[in-house]
């Protein structure tokens, strides 16, 4: 399998180096928009040192430096910045060279070194996106260090967050930002069909069906968007009943999976009465929201700074958590989606440094954190929620708490079993969900989306 594994990672490598790169993909959404003080206050990142920058020797003359590879300046680099701070009040002669490297040239840099042998390019410590981890370790073993017995308290980290970066009950990644699942909805709209966001905290599918019907009956606008050929929300659905479309031992979980088949009925079901609407591409599933054309959206919490653009509607938006799916095992009210956490290359020539760096700050600092916060960026480490800028109300949001209330989701996310080829099975069950709600059979799309996993891992 890991002949395999390699040979997709060497593919898509290949396609990124001719289409070139951005700081986002398809299947992940890009981190949410800052606030713009953060991206004018974040030193600026020289690009091109991503090609000529490998990390500082540590090892040479009590060096302190530490090279990080990231994206999105306001967002990520800034939080970067932020720990920088944090860690020399400590340690003063530390430093952080971090450059800005979209995640597909970090994909692209990783997979070329890794095949090369020559691990000498490669940064102290890179951000990887959280449905990659698995992939990369799997097909390049030698690259990420073990950080199991790191001094990292993982603990103190949501379980479905930290389950990303596990492989074979080895820790190899840091958890950092929030793509806890969040309800959204336009507290107006739902007034005017006699709603609350009460009526949708803590309810099933079929519960939000039937009020979903009413939303439509009194405001002609349906409840969501999802953009069509995509499939957030099914995977959002799966993972909150802790379900996945692959086994632990690897093989592809989709023709036998009861769960799945739930998921893609009641996705039908709200297609079919009207309460969900498809777009065409993203603008279009962001501007339905912002424009008022649907009363709600459900996805990573990172939408929020997306749904807050609409400066007019401040004060008629709510959050809550998801409904829950009607007949699956294991049903929650919680998912994830999105994310990104930090990995220790082996090459560094300082892990100690490293690591605790790493501890002492995205797994160590309320300071940390409270900072960073206005910027979007919202923990998972759960003593964050704890913080008092966490439990500042939010006014855009009707004044609710909601970076308190958004920790606590993340720590009751149901784990599941990403799998090295999970944007494979993602794309295969895309193309499953339209074809069968253009009336395809389902047992038949599920068994071609299985039959087309097995083939892309050579089973």
């Amino acid at each position: 399998m890991k002949r395999k594994i390699l040979a997709a990672l060497l593919t898509s490598a290949m396609v990124l180096s001719l289409v070139g790169c951005g700081g986002g993909s398809a299947e992940t959404p890009a981190a949410p928009a800052a606030d713009s003080g953060a991206a004018e206050e974040a030193p600026a990142a020289d690009s091109s040192a991503a090609e000529e920058a490998p990390a500082a020797d540590a090892s040479a003359g009590g060096d302190e430096t530490l090279t990080v590879w990231c994206w999105d300046p306001a967002f990520n680099l800034n939080a970067m910045y932020e720990a920088e701070k944090v860690y020399q009040k400590d340690h003063p002669n530390f430093k952080l060279n971090v450059v800005e490297t979209p995640w597909d040239d970090i994909q692209t840099k990783l997979t070329t070194a890794a095949t090369s042998g020559d691990l000498s390019t490669l940064p102290d410590i890179f951000l990887m996106q959280d449905n990659a981890f698995q992939k990369n370790v799997l097909a390049f073993p030698d690259v990420c260090m073990d950080l199991t017995s790191s001094g990292i308290d993982y603990s103190q980290f949501a379980a479905g967050k930290t389950a990303y970066s596990v492989i074979d009950g080895k820790n190899y990644g840091v958890p950092f930002d929030n793509g806890a699942v969040v309800a959204c909805y336009r507290t107006d709209l739902l007034e005017q069909a006699g709603l609350t966001i009460d009526d949708f905290t803590d309810i099933t599918f079929d519960q939000y069906l039937e009020n979903g019907k009413k939303v439509l009956e009194a405001t002609g606008k349906p409840l969501i968007s999802m953009q069509a050929g995509e499939c957030d929300l099914i995977m959002m659905m799966l993972q909150s009943a802790g379900s996945s479309l692959f086994n632990e031992d690897g093989t592809a979980n989709i023709v036998n999976n009861e769960t799945l088949k739930i998921v893609m009925e009641t996705y039908k079901g709200l297609k079919d009465a009207g309460v969900l609407t498809e777009v065409n591409s993203w603008d279009e599933y962001v501007g339905d929201f912002v424009s008022g054309n649907v009363a709600g959206t459900i996805n990573g919490c990172w939408i929020m700074a997306s749904i807050q653009t609409a400066e007019d509607q401040k004060g008629n938006w709510a959050i809550t958590n998801m409904p829950s799916l009607v007949g699956a095992s294991g049903a929650t009210n919680y998912s994830n989606n999105g994310g990104s956490s930090w990995a220790v290359t082996t090459k560094c020539a300082n892990p100690d440094l490293a690591c605790d760096f790493l501890a002492s700050t995205f797994a160590g600092s309320n300071e940390l954190y409270d900072n960073i916060l206005p910027s979007g960026a919202l923990a998972t480490w759960a003593p964050a929620g704890d913080s008092s800028a966490y439990g500042e109300p939010n006014e855009f949001f009707g004044g609710d708490a909601v970076s308190a209330k958004i920790v606590d989701f993340a720590t009751k996310v149901p784990t599941n079993i990403t799998g090295a080829y999970y944007y494979e099975a993602r794309n295969a069950v895309a193309t499953a969900i339209t074809n069968y709600i253009n009336g395809a059979d389902l047992a038949t799309e599920l068994q071609t989306a299985e039959q087309t996993v097995n083939f892309n891992m050579g089973q």
